[in-house]
């Protein structure tokens, strides 16, 4: 791996784990979730009147990733309104590269070296270590078990729009495409937040969390596009795996700061993803 990709992905993972980690701090996460798309696509928008539209064989992409993000973010508030942030958030950032594996093997013909494939199965493992604590504690509580498998779904949705958005970037700008996702999320996301929570709630969540939300819209945007930057010349599969660290950073960010019980085995755990990437980043 490149060790700009690397410098790349390791910022980008620290500032989506914190974006996180916001939306979680929020009281009524979905209409948190939509102050935030609808800033980064003002942010967004204001960026693309100095960089262009991309070309017209990207939108195809453009449009079926916003689709899948706009999925993604929904489900993610779901997940967190289920289960502790530092389960829900490794949970559904680390089951998402061993499916991108798959997408980039079959689509891009891409090949993992030996120590590829051992820093994947140690992040695999780790997600299980930090699961199978959420689930011993459930004692067959529906509610903990939802939480689980719509992590997962966040994570197969997280690999589909990660597939599109590498194999998109390799064969066009990064920039306008990256932002004109940004722009189109809020008019997916923001009609649902509305019908489901009312118009009045965007007002209420503005006065409660200004200053978080603000703070999140910038970090979600620059997050992501840091992170589209370092697909264009790095390995698809190894980039969304290194990114991944951010579930590390995530669970502790969610034990450290929101008080949740990470335990002795989700530090293992943690440091089991870790671990991988380190070994994705050195050997792969």
């Amino acid at each position: 791996m490149p060790i700009s990709a690397l410098v790349l992905l390791f910022f980008s993972a620290s500032m989506h784990a914190l974006w996180n980690f916001l939306l979680k701090n929020a009281e009524e996460k979905y209409v948190a979730m939509g102050w935030q798309t609808i800033l980064s696509g003002i942010l967004a928008l204001g960026v693309m009147f100095y960089s262009g539209l991309p070309p017209k064989e990207m939108w195809g992409f453009a449009v079926i990733s916003m689709l899948l993000e706009a999925i993604y973010f929904i489900l993610l508030c779901i997940a967190y309104s289920d289960h502790d942030f530092s389960l829900v958030y490794p949970i559904a950032r680390g089951g998402a590269p061993a499916l991108l594996v798959a997408w980039t093997a079959i689509f891009l013909q891409e090949k993992l070296t030996t120590g590829g494939y051992i820093g994947l199965a140690m992040i695999t493992i780790g997600m299980m270590v930090i699961g199978a604590t959420a689930l011993l504690q459930s004692k067959g509580e529906k509610l903990r078990l939802k939480g689980v498998l719509t992590a997962l779904t966040v994570a197969l949705v997280i690999s589909l729009y990660t597939f599109i958005d590498g194999f998109a970037v390799k064969n066009g700008p990064a920039l306008p495409y990256g932002l004109s996702m940004f722009v189109m999320v809020p008019f997916v996301t923001t009609p649902y937040i509305a019908y489901h929570y009312g118009m009045d709630s965007f007002s209420r969540v503005w006065k409660q969390n200004r200053n978080y939300l603000l703070m999140g819209g910038v970090l979600g945007l620059v997050a992501y596009m840091l992170a589209l930057f370092a697909y264009t010349f790095a390995p698809l599969s190894y980039s969304g795996a290194i990114r991944e660290v951010s579930a590390v950073i995530g669970a502790f960010l969610g034990w450290r700061f929101l008080k949740e019980q990470m335990g002795g085995v989700r530090v293992i755990g943690s440091a089991i993803v870790f671990a991988g990437v380190m070994v994705i980043a050195i050997f792969g």
